[in-house]
């Protein structure tokens, strides 16, 4: 392969550009109330615990003075005895240890110096006073444990808690459904340790985070006014409840349909999308779809693709010559023809019908679940109603039965919905056995629920949002490419597409292209750079691989270690520092060095939460991504009734931000294998890949025959664009499915896309001084928007050993102690990262703890495996006196999903104003 050689950055136009907030944005809101939890604290243990450490202080305190002073007193004592009573006295306060008869000793100070006298005294009180409280420590802790899981156990009927936990764990449900709260005066069985611990997992989760799941958290519509001054904004106490049938049952009730060969010759066969004959061959895409694991809560099929030929004949010739003519037929008709045509038995002609289906070569019609299929158990449901057969036709009273389950389960109060929960188990097996299934099995997860905050979409006022906004979240959109995962890989694949077809080259065979650029240079390098770490722990960098001798990816590497250089620096100034502001020269540095992106227009999405603390709000960063709608797209079905609906409207919203000569079109990986990935067409086109097939009208569908590539010489952009159209075509991905798990051909063309996966981890490459084994990180701001909490950093074995905090006053002491001697809060957020690269992280999502709570500091020990591996606990920001999400009984945790766009400004499309901001 020539590769061209790396002669600098080729230039590009420095177009002038706006920045601004979309105008619509999501509140991501908890079920509960943050207060909720407070119950769950030990609010007497705690004063207990904290009074006991203050003796502990004093009493160090003193014994230090002590020390010395008894030092001089055995030196001024002539009298042997006195003088090893006094050496024995000053060892034991130097060990913090109780005399058991101090008579003598006190004798001895008063003999030798009275004036003394009243220090050891004081001294001995206080540690007398210790001693009673840590005797009564045990009846403290236990009482307020009592009162904590009494607590927890009246909460488990919470209907928000237990409407998520319904899905979430239907045998958790099920425990707490059939027994009755335990006996709380007795210490708890290992049984009922593990349901405490489940359900406070749970009651968190609804509470304490945001997590789009069920009744745990709903979504609000949002928008930004031009009216108003306040941040703050209301929930709704009514929700919408919208449940889906997990679509993973939908394709096995059809793969079930089309496993006996008789049904299936009702059945339409077409050929696959994206076939073509060669001279001696014919050449299409084949899928390969391995089945999800019934056993997690959120399980997928997944797919996997590639070109594949098959060797030209006169049956294949022919077969295909009348599917081209007649476009869809029944199997059977086809099954018939085949034999006529070559004298075949018909098991024969079955055999080779089926052997095309599996191959790929032929796809049955109506039987695939579309991305942006509103409900898809009713749309098999209509595809076998046109069938008009009386296999079809019991099938489809059976599924809509399901179907009345499903929307039954919407309106259930808790005890409805579990038992429609159980006979939509039997209806589902009782389907799957009269298609043949002698044992069926079901995936934990049934149904798929999401909650909508109900009323009008809650507004926030532009103009403090553009105070607190400025210019400094477009400023850390600059930086955000060398944190983006995907960069590498997009370089790789422009320099590969110059290095095949030049500068100013064209690629008209995208599939071959694809298919080329995996098997010369991408699975190699992929698997090369699979472990990598850009970082050691020392701050060395390792630079990407650059096998190609891009500039672009020597830029990256530089701005990488420019930001660690720099951050390094700022810590090394200001080591005792609780927060760090960083410069704006900084991040106009790294935006330098990384340059323009490749693209016209920049879609971007963030998830933040607002802080509302004095003297000024706080953005904090989440998490951002690039790319067109997505943080809405799951939701969109929740909106389907207001008018207009939220698709119409960020349809509308990318109308108005597309520059003229360019449409989006989207990429959406194939058929639905997962709920998460089912949404409304937000995008005018859609690339429909070879294998794939699309709901939207035949004028809207880009095949990859009328795409093609260009590179741009003027700006060193690799341009999609459709011959057809005339013009250049953004691909966009709005799926929830990780981009890394699509199929070959849509996984490349993201690599054109604006689609970003960054992972702000900012402290990469930036050593840190420990002490006591734990590292202490600052809060990391730019203005008013945090880039990073404040953390810490533990392994395991360096946390505090002593037993069981629930039980153990001692456990529950020591916590106490190791939390108030590093500083760290009251509550915060444990993330568990696992020491062995070949083992899972032990709690990959962070969880709520409360250092308060006897509860949770057990729930935290539960969690914790190897000694080796690393806990990091982060601040709670925003604090529970700084939310803007309000309801009837307090405030709610919240996260708002918002879009930016930063477009040319030269282009001529009108915008209209909706509240965001213009930099």
């Amino acid at each position: 392969m020539h590769v061209v050689p790396a002669q600098g950055r080729l230039p590009r136009a420095a177009a002038p550009t706006s920045w601004r907030t979309g105008a619509y944005f999501t509140a991501r809101v908890a079920g509960l109330p943050l207060s909720t939890v407070d119950a769950l604290r030990c609010p007497a243990a705690c004063t207990w615990a904290d009074d006991v450490l203050t003796l502990e202080r004093q009493l160090a305190a003193d014994g230090a003075r002590l020390s010395q002073l008894l030092y001089e007193l055995v030196n001024d004592n002539e009298d042997e005895s006195a003088r090893r009573r006094l050496l024995t006295l000053r060892r034991q306060i130097f060990n913090n240890v109780l005399p058991a008869a101090p008579g003598p000793a006190l004798a001895a100070v008063a003999q030798t110096r009275p004036a003394a006298l009243p220090v050891v005294q004081r001294w001995l009180q206080q540690r007398t006073q210790l001693a009673r409280r840590h005797d009564e420590g045990g009846a403290v802790l236990a009482a307020d444990v009592a009162q904590a899981r009494a607590h927890l156990w009246r909460l488990a009927d919470e209907p928000r808690l237990r409407g998520g936990l319904q899905l979430a764990s239907p045998t958790l449900d099920e425990q707490l459904a059939a027994g009755t709260a335990p006996q709380l005066t007795r210490p708890a069985n290992k049984r009922t340790r593990r349901v405490e611990r489940s359900l406070l997992s749970y009651l968190y989760r609804t509470a304490c985070k945001t997590s789009p799941f069920s009744t745990f958290t709903a979504v609000a519509l949002g928008r930004f006014t031009d009216t108003g001054s306040q941040l703050e904004f209301p929930v709704d106490a009514q929700w919408h409840q919208h449940v889906r049938l997990n679509v993973v049952l939908v394709a096995r009730l059809a793969e079930l349909v089309t496993a006996d060969p008789r049904r299936r010759g009702d059945l339409l066969v077409e050929l696959s999308p994206g076939w073509r004959r060669d001279a001696d061959r014919i050449r299409y895409v084949r899928h390969w779809v391995t089945a999800g694991d019934d056993s997690a809560t959120v399980s997928f099929d997944s797919v996997r693709d590639g070109l594949f030929f098959l060797r030209r004949s006169g049956v294949l010739d022919g077969l295909t010559a009348l599917l081209q003519h007649r476009g869809t037929i029944r199997c059977a008709d086809l099954v018939d023809r085949l034999c006529q045509d070559t004298g075949a038995e018909r098991p024969d002609g079955e055999t080779y019908l089926s052997t095309l289906l599996e191959l790929g070569m032929l796809r049955l019609v109506g039987l695939d679940t579309d991305v942006h299929t509103t409900d898809p158990i009713r749309a098999l449901a209509g595809t076998l109603r046109h069938l008009d057969r009386p296999w079809a036709t019991h099938l489809v009273d059976q599924l809509h039965d399901i179907i009345e389950l499903v929307d039954a389960y919407r309106q259930g109060d808790l005890d409805r919905r579990r038992d429609l929960r159980h006979r939509l188990q039997d209806t589902v097996r009782a389907a799957m056995r009269a298609l043949g299934e002698d044992n069926p099995t079901l995936p934990q997860t049934l149904l798929y629920e999401d909650s909508r905050v109900a009323g009008e979409p809650v507004t926030i006022a532009a103009p403090p949002w553009q105070r607190l906004v400025g210019a400094n979240l477009a400023a850390v959109e600059r930086i955000l490419p060398a944190f983006d995962q995907n960069l590498p890989h997009r370089i790789m694949f422009h320099g590969f597409f110059l290095a095949r077809f030049g500068v100013g080259g064209r690629c008209h065979d995208l599939l071959r292209l694809v298919e080329d650029f995996h098997d010369d240079l991408y699975e190699q390098y992929s698997s090369y750079t699979a472990g990598r770490r850009p970082f050691a722990e020392d701050g060395s960098y390792t630079p990407e691989e650059n096998w190609l001798g891009r500039p672009e990816m020597t830029a990256l590497d530089e701005a990488r270690q420019l930001f660690a250089t720099r951050l390094a620096a700022l810590t090394a100034a200001d080591p005792q520092s609780t927060e760090l502001s960083l410069p704006v020269e900084l991040f106009d540095e790294m935006g330098a060095l990384l340059g323009d992106t490749a693209h016209r227009i920049h879609p971007k999405g963030h998830f933040v939460q607002l802080a509302l603390r004095e003297p000024a709000p706080l953005l904090v960063l989440n998490q951002s991504f690039g790319g067109l709608s997505f943080p809405f797209s799951r939701f969109t079905h929740c909106f389907d009734a207001d008018t207009p609906t939220l698709a119409e409207r960020l349809r509308a919203q990318a109308a108005e931000i597309t520059p003229p000569g360019v449409v989006f079109a989207e990429l959406t990986g194939g058929a639905a294998t997962t709920n998460l990935n089912l949404h409304s067409r937000l995008t005018d086109y859609v690339i429909v890949c070879p294998g794939e097939s699309s709901s939207a009208p035949a004028d809207r569908q880009l095949t990859l025959d009328d795409l093609y590539l260009a590179h741009d010489p003027d700006t060193d952009r690799i341009v999609l664009r459709s011959t057809r159209l005339d013009k250049e075509v953004v691909a966009v991905y709005l799926g929830y499915l990780v981009p890394m798990a699509l199929p070959q051909i849509p996984r490349t063309l993201l690599l054109l896309s604006p689609a970003s996966a960054v992972r702000l981890d900012v402290w990469r490459g930036v050593p840190a001084a420990t002490t006591d084994g734990i590292t202490v990180r600052p809060r990391l701001r730019l203005g008013n928007i945090v880039l990073a909490r404040r953390s810490w950093s533990v392994p395991v074995r360096e946390l505090p050993d002593t037993g069981d905090p629930g039980t153990d006053p001692a456990a529950f002491l020591g916590w106490r102690r190791w939390r108030a001697r590093h500083g760290i809060p009251e509550q915060a957020f444990a993330t568990v990262y696992s020491a062995d690269p070949g083992r899972l992280t032990t709690n990959p999502k962070p969880q709520y703890v409360d250092f308060g709570s006897a509860l949770s500091m057990q729930a935290l020990r539960a969690v914790l495996d190897g000694p080796d591996d690393r806990i990091v606990l982060r601040e709670l920001l925003p604090a529970a006196d700084e939310l803007p999400a309000h309801g009837a009984h307090g405030g709610h945790v919240s996260e708002l999903a918002v879009e930016t766009f930063r477009v040319d400004a030269r282009q001529t499309v009108a915008h209209h104003d909706h509240g965001g901001s213009s930099q």
